[in-house]
């Protein structure tokens, strides 16, 4: 039987010296590739790549790793957690931006949200008013570059397909 944890049941704890598992993380202590020393990745279940791989203690012995234990296994969730969620923020920001421009009827809210796909890249270019009624919703090119006076723009324009 295969030993690799794609293939194992990813919800069963394991608390090994050089691999943990619990609460939908895996911890595994590995060579580190850049010297003699050891590292540990953290990945979180279900994803293809570990979300954080970091420096790892030597043992006592100075040859071997220091085997993981409960409250390394803590800390690392957490940072792991902390470096995917900064990560969901960054792409987010990265992917959906929004504006507010005042007009003669009132405040106008206007938002880019870019579909990053490898075949057809876009992005949807929406408005709408403070009352959360659509005034307009249009497919634009993924570059279109959103800012206030592009936004505003737009809205003079009469929500025109922006040239």
């Amino acid at each position: 039987m295969s030993n690799t944890i794609d293939e194992e049941d990813s919800s069963a704890s394991i608390e090994e010296p050089r691999l943990w598992r619990d609460n939908g993380w895996t911890a595994r202590v590995i060579k580190n590739d850049d010297d003699d020393g050891w590292a540990v990745e953290m990945t979180m279940h279900g994803e293809p790549e570990p979300a954080l791989v970091g420096p790892w203690t030597m043992g006592r012995d100075k040859k071997n790793p220091k085997p993981l234990d409960k409250a390394a296994f803590i800390t690392l969730v957490k940072t792991a957690s902390e470096v995917v969620r900064r990560h969901e923020q960054h792409l987010h920001a990265l992917l959906h931006k929004r504006v507010e421009v005042n007009t003669a009827t009132g405040r106008i809210n206007v938002t880019l949200d870019i579909v990053p796909d490898d075949d057809d890249p876009h992005a949807v270019l929406s408005a709408t008013d403070s009352d959360g009624e659509q005034q307009a919703r249009l497919r634009v090119p993924a570059t279109f570059k959103l800012n206030a006076a592009s936004a505003a723009a737009w809205i003079d324009g009469g929500y025109r397909r922006p040239g």
